[in-house]
């Protein structure tokens, strides 16, 4: 479904860019926002399920995870503004969980069922049968029948069977979990559970129902530019093409000018720092024998992987900031009075920056999808702003790691330009899956002199969670972009400088 203007993502972008349109427009908050529901379903009839008054509900919940509030309970009667007080306001940070699967809405999907279909022709031969280690296919009717009781999910009957008839039915949000975080609640719903999720947030994007969403803060970043506080954006790499294919970086400049920053830096200047400062710790650490391997720490779901799951892991991550967090360190040197929003792909962002070591360098964190609700909200329309600004800086290596490869590519031609007498080994994992695998054979012992990569998206930060077109599409443009920098590599002075 990524990529895909589904009616899932259709309503999460009005609910953004109703939420929005509170922060600005609204006179009266509470009752605006109590109305919210039925101005989004204004019709008599159900559109999508069973009926009009399940969908309000739903968009109820929507409303209230944007406003960065938390669901409401189901067995309490509780008001889709209250708390409204508390989150109208210019500073509030994340509360976990971050990613929320709403009851309503969730369907309870079959969690991992074999199912015989109406493709079967009921052969003679019956080799489904045949290879069912427990017995649980018999004929009905004429047709195959799997015994849900006996049944072990083994999947050779599914193997087997010559007209393909028979259906491996799986939850999309917990095919998408890569660390199993998925449960069942005792009306067999989907529920996170949070001792193992990384927020990454790929379970969100992969509900065909809309029923995981996480929560925004664009409603307190709207309020915080309302107060007059200077706001100063910084763009992730993923950022290219995301608004458009018309829609150059320098006039996302002049648009988010527009929209009420006072100023627009790239991500990938964080980047730059990052790449010289961990090639430089891979050269004295990991190729002198000092370290066994060397993990990034860009990515938080893959960081909070390996603390999770491989705590003997912890003293290989990097301890370089991250792009966001190196970025806005820059900006806040260059700019004391000022507050800094994250622009990005990712979800685990918004956490990253909820991290009390983290707080007082990134103010806000929104996603790509969230800030087109902004645009949305105020009439501005991207495709025909005139670029009065130049977006620049960075070079190709810092803005390549908006794609999976292109952290430990960048990290990699440092030290192949600076050190070029030092061999270097490089792995990447993209996925949490994968990402799992190529800890475990780092953990014993395979994965020696490597700097390995990870990226908790398939196809990395242009697949994250708040991205608005398809994985592909965003590659190539982040591709063009890093090609249009006007340098290659950061140079040595970068790494002195990440340290000052």
């Amino acid at each position: 479904m990524r990529g895909i203007e589904t009616q899932v993502r259709k309503m999460r972008r009005r609910v953004f860019k109703e939420i929005a349109s509170l922060a600005y427009y609204s006179e009266n908050l509470i009752d605006d926002m109590e109305a919210l529901p039925y101005r989004i379903v204004d019709y008599s009839e159900s559109t999508y399920r069973e009926s009009v008054y399940r969908e309000r509900a739903i968009i109820r919940e929507q409303l209230r995870l944007a406003m960065g509030m938390s669901l409401r309970p189901e067995n309490v009667p509780v008001h889709v503004s209250q708390g409204m007080e508390e989150s109208n306001i210019d500073e509030k940070y994340y509360e976990p969980p971050l990613m929320q699967v709403i009851p309503s809405a969730c369907n309870a999907c079959p969690v991992n069922e074999y199912e015989v279909t109406d493709r079967c022709m009921g052969c003679v031969a019956h080799p489904c049968h045949e290879v069912c280690p427990k017995g649980a296919i018999s004929m009905v009717n004429g047709k195959s029948h799997i015994d849900q009781e006996k049944c072990i999910r083994c999947g050779k009957c599914k193997a087997i069977c010559p007209y393909d008839a028979i259906s491996h039915q799986v939850r999309p949000c917990a095919a998408a979990c890569g660390v199993g975080a998925i449960k069942s609640d005792e009306s067999g719903r989907a529920v996170i559970d949070n001792d193992l999720c990384v927020s990454c947030g790929q379970c969100m994007v992969s509900c065909p129902f809309g029923a995981i969403a996480d929560k925004s803060q664009i409603f307190q970043l709207i309020r915080a530019m309302q107060s007059g506080r200077k706001i100063i954006a910084q763009v992730a790499p993923a950022f290219a093409g995301q608004f458009g294919p018309k829609v150059t970086p320098d006039m996302l400049k002049t648009a988010l000018k527009e929209l009420g920053f006072a100023d627009v830096y790239e991500t990938a200047l964080g980047a730059d720092l990052g790449a010289m400062a961990e090639a430089e710790h891979y050269v004295h650490e990991v190729a002198t024998g000092n370290l066994p391997f060397l993990l990034t720490s860009c990515c938080p779901s893959w960081s909070m992987l390996a603390k999770k799951y491989f705590p003997e892991t912890i003293g290989n991550i990097s301890n370089e900031l991250t792009p966001m967090v190196a970025t806005a360190r820059i900006i806040k040197k260059e700019h004391p009075d000022a507050s800094v929003v994250f622009i990005g792909p990712c979800a685990s962002k918004k956490l990253e920056a909820s991290r009390r070591t983290v707080r007082s360098d990134v103010d806000f964190v929104i996603t790509f999808e969230e800030l087109a609700g902004m645009f949305e909200a105020k009439g501005i329309l991207l495709e025909e702003i005139a670029a009065m600004d130049e977006l620049k800086g960075a070079t190709g290596a810092g803005r390549g790691y908006g794609v999976a490869g292109g952290v430990a590519s960048a990290i990699e031609d440092c030290i192949r330009e600076y050190y070029p007498d030092v061999e270097v080994n490089i792995e990447h994992a993209e996925s949490l899956a994968e990402c799992k695998k190529m800890l475990m054979l780092a953990k014993v012992g395979k994965k020696k002199g490597c700097l390995i990569e990870g990226m908790a998206c398939p196809g990395g930060c242009v697949a994250g969670a708040g991205t608005n077109i398809p994985v592909v599409a965003a590659a190539k443009e982040v591709g063009k972009f890093k090609a249009a920098a006007e340098r290659k590599l950061p140079s040595p002075e970068t790494a002195e400088e990440s340290q000052k």
